[in-house]
C-alpha cells in the first residue's frame, strides 16, 4: 500500500512538473513574440507651443466625434440615410481642404457601398504608398463615437495636417465602408475590396495603418485587459496607445513607435504576435495582410478597456478628449515621419 501510495504521489508530482513546464514554454514563447520597443531615444519635453497645437487639435477632432458619433450617429447599411449622411459630411471636410475625393463603389445585397479616398503625391518615391484607412461605418445599435468616429476624425486631421508637408512617399487616407459585422472579416468588408484592387494593380503598399477605436484613456488600475497571456508582459493601466501588427510586420511596429515616442510623451504598446489571438486582427488591417502587404492597427485595444464598446452608449463624451489628442498628435507624427523617410 505504502509503495502504491508513493507511486501516485510521484505521478501527481511529474503531472505538476509537466504543467509547470508547460506554463513556462509559453511564457516564454509569449514574451519572443511580444514586442515592448523602448528605444533609446530623448522623449521631447512639449513646449508651449506643441501644447498649444495639441490641444486645438483636440477641439478639431472632437467636432468630427461630435458629427459623426452624435448628430448622424449609428451609420451602417441597416440605417442607409445616417451612412450616406457619414460619406457626405467625409467628402466635404476632404474637398475644403482642397483635396480631390475618389470613390471606390461595390454592390451587397443590392445596395452601394462606398470607399472614399484622397492622396498626397510623394515628391521622390512616388510610387511607395503610406496608406492610413479608418472604417467610418458603426455596429447595429451604437452611435459608433469612439468605434470609429474616432478613427475618421484623426485620419481627417491628418491630411489637413500633412497636406503642409512635403513627403517623399504618397500617402492614401482611406475612409473604409463595411468593417463592422456582418461584413467583418469577409470580401464584403470595404478595406478587402480596397486591398484585393491594390494587389490586382500591382501598388506597392510599404506600410498599411488602421486608426481604430482610438478615443478612451484611463489612469485608473486595472483599467486595462488582456487576451491570455499578454497580461503577463503588459501594463494593468489603460492609458496608452496600443500599436499591434502580425509577425511579418513586425519592422513596422518598431519603426512606427521609434517615430513615435521621439515625436512626444504619450504612453505606448507594442506587439507582433500571431493573428488568431483574439483582438489581435479585429480590424482594417486584417484585409492588407491577406494581400501579404505589412500592417499595423493603432488603438486604444476597444473591448479590452473600453466600457461602452458596441454598445448604444459609446457617445462623444465618453471620449477622453486630451489624452485622444496627445495620442494623435504623435500618431500624426510617426507617420509623417515614415512617409518621409529616404
Amino acid at each position: 500500500m505504502a509503495e502504491e501510495t508513493r507511486g501516485k504521489v510521484t505521478t501527481r508530482m511529474g503531472l505538476y512538473t509537466s504543467i509547470l513546464v508547460g506554463f513556462a514554454l509559453l511564457a516564454v514563447i509569449g514574451y519572443l513574440v511580444m514586442i515592448r520597443v523602448k528605444p533609446t531615444v530623448v522623449r521631447p519635453v512639449l513646449g508651449e507651443e506643441t501644447r498649444a497645437e495639441v490641444a486645438a487639435l483636440e477641439g478639431r477632432l472632437m467636432d468630427h466625434v461630435r458629427v459623426l458619433g452624435g448628430t448622424i450617429g449609428e451609420r451602417n447599411l441597416h440605417r442607409p440615410h445616417a451612412l450616406r449622411a457619414a460619406e457626405e459630411y467625409i467628402r466635404q471636410v476632404w474637398s475644403g481642404q482642397g483635396l480631390t475625393v475618389r470613390e471606390e463603389r461595390y454592390e451587397v445585397a443590392g445596395q452601394q457601398c462606398l470607399n472614399l479616398l484622397v492622396e498626397q503625391k510623394g515628391a521622390r518615391q512616388p510610387d511607395k504608398i503610406v496608406l492610413v484607412g479608418a472604417h467610418y461605418d458603426s455596429v447595429f445599435g451604437s452611435p459608433g463615437a469612439n468605434d470609429n468616429a474616432t478613427g475618421v476624425a484623426l485620419l481627417l486631421e491628418m491630411s489637413r495636417i500633412l497636406k503642409q508637408e512635403p513627403l517623399s512617399r504618397t500617402v492614401r487616407f482611406v475612409a473604409f465602408v463595411n468593417e463592422e459585422p456582418p461584413y467583418f472579416m469577409s470580401e464584403q468588408m470595404g478595406s478587402r475590396v480596397h486591398a484585393r484592387q491594390a494587389r490586382e494593380r500591382g501598388e506597392d503598399i510599404v506600410a498599411m495603418l488602421s486608426l481604430e477605436t482610438l478615443g478612451y484613456y484611463s489612469n485608473a488600475p486595472g483599467s486595462q485587459q488582456y487576451p491570455f497571456p499578454f497580461g503577463a508582459f503588459y501594463p494593468r493601466t489603460g492609458n496608452f496607445l496600443a500599436v499591434v501588427g502580425n509577425l511579418p510586420s513586425r519592422g513596422l511596429v518598431v519603426d512606427f513607435l521609434r517615430h513615435f515616442m521621439a515625436a512626444g510623451d504619450f504612453p505606448a504598446e507594442g506587439v507582433a504576435t500571431f493573428p488568431w489571438i483574439p483582438g489581435i486582427n479585429w480590424s482594417d488591417h486584417w484585409s492588407f495582410w491577406k494581400e501579404g502587404y505589412p500592417a499595423i492597427m493603432l488603438t486604444d485595444t476597444a473591448p479590452f478597456r473600453y466600457p461602452e464598446y458596441h454598445s448604444s452608449h459609446d457617445l462623444p463624451d465618453r471620449v477622453t478628449g486630451p489624452e485622444f489628442a496627445r495620442a494623435g498628435h504623435g500618431i500624426i507624427q510617426a507617420i509623417r515621419r515614415i512617409a518621409t523617410a529616404p
